[in-house]
């Protein structure tokens, strides 16, 4: 258990090359990967989401603890798909259009990969077709959205419609950004809002049955 504590301790205070030095001692130490995943590098991100949700740490930490267990899952995610390890679901996620914004959207895109889930990032100022598109490809259970201006917030709504119109109304559809609310939510018929990254990651699991 102390290699895990330590892969987990590694991630959290963001020392990536101790959480990929910590993941490869384990792997050699014949663990499984699955394993290494939740009880090491899942446990180090959700950690970090309490204290990030609790206002002890700021998006710095918790972008470089992020960035720690990028750097560990690179190694690590050939051995899950050898060992058939699921991931939680897939999520698409992006900036709608017209909205160049990206440090919240990134973060949450960090906190579901930490979460144990495989994100598809579209990036910023996406167009309602590319959702869509991304939807027919990655066949995900969720799509987030991100707004960081109340004027492109209309446009996440338009996002809705183009994939009820394309015939994709199965996925769930989860919004957030500063100016959005849960009322904002209810009117553009989103399933959920989340007002911050480990949030998002609890309303993405919560929705899909993978909590």
């Amino acid at each position: 258990m102390a290699d895990l504590q330590a892969m987990a301790d590694a991630v959290e205070r963001g020392d990536q090359k101790a959480a990929v030095q910590a993941v490869q001692d384990a792997l050699d130490a014949g663990m499984e990967p699955g394993t290494i995943l939740n009880d090491g590098l899942i446990a180090g991100m959700s950690s970090i989401g309490v204290k990030f949700k609790n206002n002890e740490v700021f998006i710095p930490e918790v972008l470089i603890a992020a960035r720690a267990m990028g750097g560990a899952m690179e190694l690590l995610e050939p051995k899950l798909v050898e060992t058939g390890v699921k991931p939680k679901g897939t999520v698409v996620i992006g900036t709608v259009k017209q909205d160049l914004h990206d440090i919240g959207k990134n973060l949450v895109a960090m906190m579901l990969k930490g979460g144990g889930f495989h994100v598809t990032d579209l990036g910023v100022d996406v167009d309602p077709e590319t959702f869509v598109e991304a939807v027919k490809e990655s066949q995900p259970q969720v799509v987030a959205l991100s707004a960081l201006l109340t004027t492109t917030m209309p446009n996440m709504k338009q996002v809705i419609d183009a994939l009820k119109g394309a015939g994709l109304s199965d996925v769930k559809i989860i919004i957030g950004g500063a100016p959005v609310t849960q009322d904002f939510a209810d009117q553009i018929g989103a399933d959920g809002y989340a007002s911050d990254a480990g949030s998002a990651v609890d309303l993405a699991a919560d929705l899909i049955g993978a909590a």
